[in-house]
């Protein structure tokens, strides 16, 4: 079923806000919640932690099938509740999960529902199915590790790839604890103009959500670190990699032939996931839903509409 993807992304139908414990989760709908009937929604959960949904936005295009897509900005970034003061052991997967959960329930989508994950997002997204998988109809995993253990690996090898000078510099500034220096982020947009997002100058979805990451960075200071190679946060031993193959549902995972997710950081979903299969866009790195758009909506749409079926 060919789709025709404009060039941006479509409007949200509808916005709104969750209120929890917690403070407030910002959502955004485009197309129209009718649970259990038609094309089941997909949610989607952003990278990060803590950049925002709005680089995901092109996301919004696989609504032209009928389904709604319901993006959301996670605790602490966007149009959410920021909780700068909050102590590190407050920003948990846990938290995460609780959240995804509370927000399906609270659109009445809870009991079927596609889920997709980019980066961040696609290591909260298989947590979410192990701790509940209820009315997940699918999982798909976009430029994901399953360990932060084989993600550093990776970046560390791509890392030995980039130009001597800029080596140094991203070398001695983290080791002198300088990383907000202009140096240092010149250094570092060598590697992620190679590995993050090939569209150079990057789209505004994009450079909002590095913006808003700039603007509000506790989040993703706190779980990751100063960049995406160098993870010195809460998430630097996290893997799910061992317990993989409790999930059930049917399990897509996809990366850019470029991505700073390389092959060996996503494998063991494939592996140890029954059933999972993969895809690899060639021309992309870690976008491939801005980089490959087109290409992006009809493999990632055709997996969705392939398992439409009843709740879990």
């Amino acid at each position: 079923m060919p789709i025709t993807v404009d060039s941006r992304f479509p409007d949200a139908t509808t916005t709104g806000r969750l209120r929890t414990e917690h403070g407030e989760t910002w959502y955004r709908v485009t197309g129209e919640l009718t649970p259990g009937e038609g094309p089941a929604p997909l949610v989607v959960l952003h990278g990060g932690p803590g950049a925002a949904h709005n680089y995901t936005l092109m996301m919004a295009n696989l609504s032209a099938d009928g389904r709604a897509v319901v993006h959301y900005d996670q605790l602490g970034c966007g149009e959410s509740t920021h909780r700068p003061d909050a102590p590190a052991d407050f920003w948990t997967v846990e938290l995460f999960v609780a959240e995804l959960r509370a927000l399906v329930e609270h659109l009445g989508i809870g009991d079927r529902f596609h889920l997709l994950g980019q980066s961040w997002g696609g290591m909260l997204a298989p947590e979410v199915v192990l701790a509940d998988e209820r009315g997940v109809l699918s999982l798909t995993i976009c430029d994901s590790p399953a360990s932060m253990a084989l993600w550093l690996s990776a970046a560390n090898a791509l890392r030995e790839e980039l130009p001597a000078d800029v080596q140094q510099t991203l070398l001695r500034h983290e080791e002198a604890g300088t990383t907000d220096s202009p140096e240092y982020l010149e250094a570092m947009q060598v590697f992620y103009d190679r590995h993050v997002c090939r569209v150079v100058p990057n789209p505004p979805e994009v450079t909002d959500s590095f913006a808003q990451i700039e603007e509000e960075p506790t989040v993703y200071h706190t779980m990751n670190g100063p960049s995406e190679f160098h993870v010195v946060g809460t998430l630097k031993e996290w893997s799910v990699a061992e317990r993989v193959g409790g999930i059930r549902v049917p399990t897509l995972v996809v990366a850019g032939a470029h991505d700073e997710a390389r092959p060996e950081v996503w494998a063991p979903f494939v592996d140890g996931i029954p059933g999972a299969v993969s895809h690899v866009f060639p021309e992309s790195s870690h976008m491939p839903h801005v980089e490959e758009p087109e290409a992006f909506q009809q493999v990632v749409g055709d997996f969705l509409r392939a398992h439409d079926g009843g709740a879990r």
